[in-house]
């Protein structure tokens, strides 16, 4: 039996995440929700403010500092304390724990810390807001950036603020940035706040071939398709990876996709948030017609870097 979802709920300075998770919070669809909040800092402002608007929310804080520049922090200890708590009046189990990261966190340290909790079986995902008022201007940050291209789901804030024009251009913006990701750009705030937390569709989608492009929305990210020219072997596949992590490092920001391999019937589905990976595992039926395909996102990347990664000819780059 699967556990709660764990939503990583992510975004730059001031675009909006707690306003964002205090209007769910308010909302049905917000019953049975833990917070986990997470502040660089020793005051936890976000965490007074939910706590007199989120009303019977259990909520948690870690203002111990920002937890993914912490060896040690104690983010597990408190999940583990929110899954184990009794509930009395509740309806029913924790539906999901929303962790608000402080707007300097990156998202894949954070992912890692929960490695530990396999047991409770969470469908973990991130979601990131993007502020319609400043766009990609923003990306100049690592942080931001990184937020961006680990998120499953994009959320377009302050549309509000706005002309209908620039709500769809924010929308462009933040497709371009990360083609994997879901984009939420509605003018409707009732309607954004309940697609914000809905669940995810659990397929890999193939981007748009518009939105590969070697003009992004910002000069610094670049969003590359790999074509894998045939089938390959898992170790070629599994040097290829180990040489672009050790190509790029902290400038690898993102990296999804499918690929076939000679030892399994069916594809492998292979991603990454920055230079951590999932094991690849076998996603699809054996005779799917989904498009082979890995979607690489980084920062500051050269011409011709990706190119040089060996094994050679294992993939077709745009």
């Amino acid at each position: 039996m699967n556990g709660p979802d764990f939503i990583v709920l992510t975004g730059f300075l001031g675009s909006g995440k707690t306003t964002l998770l205090r209007d769910f919070l308010a909302h049905p669809d917000g019953a049975d929700t833990a917070v986990i909040v997470n502040e660089a800092g020793e005051i936890g402002l976000d965490g007074v403010i939910l706590r007199e608007e989120g009303a019977d929310t259990p909520i948690a804080m870690l203002s111990n500092g920002c937890i993914c520049c912490q060896a040690g922090s104690d983010l597990a200890f408190t999940i583990d304390r929110l899954l184990a708590a009794e509930r009395p009046g509740a309806s029913g189990p924790l539906r999901r724990i929303i962790l608000e990261t402080s707007g300097l966190s990156k998202p894949g340290p954070v992912l890692r810390q929960l490695a530990g909790l396999a047991d409770y079986r969470m469908r973990v995902s991130v979601v990131a807001t993007f502020d319609a008022t400043r766009g990609a201007e923003t990306a100049q940050f690592e942080e931001a950036a990184a937020q961006w291209a680990a998120a499953h789901r994009i959320v377009v804030t302050k549309t509000d603020a706005v002309s209908a024009d620039a709500l769809v251009d924010a929308q462009d913006e933040a497709a371009s940035l990360n083609p994997l990701s879901e984009i939420v750009a509605i003018a409707d705030r009732d309607r954004t706040v309940a697609a914000a937390f809905a669940p995810l569709p659990g397929v890999v989608p193939m981007p748009a071939p518009g939105l590969i492009a070697t003009g992004t929305a910002h000069p610094r990210i670049a969003v590359r398709l790999a074509t894998p020219t045939a089938v390959m072997a898992y170790d070629d596949l599994a040097a290829w990876l180990d040489n672009l992590a050790g190509a790029l490092g902290e400038r690898l920001l993102r990296l999804k996709g499918l690929v076939r391999i000679a030892e399994s019937e069916r594809p492998v589905l292979v991603q990454s948030v920055g230079t951590a990976f999932s094991a690849p595992r076998p996603f699809g039926e054996p005779q799917s017609a989904q498009p082979m395909f890995l979607v690489i996102i980084a920062r500051d990347l050269e011409k011709g870097e990706l190119e040089a990664v060996a094994p050679a000819g294992l993939f077709t780059l745009q």
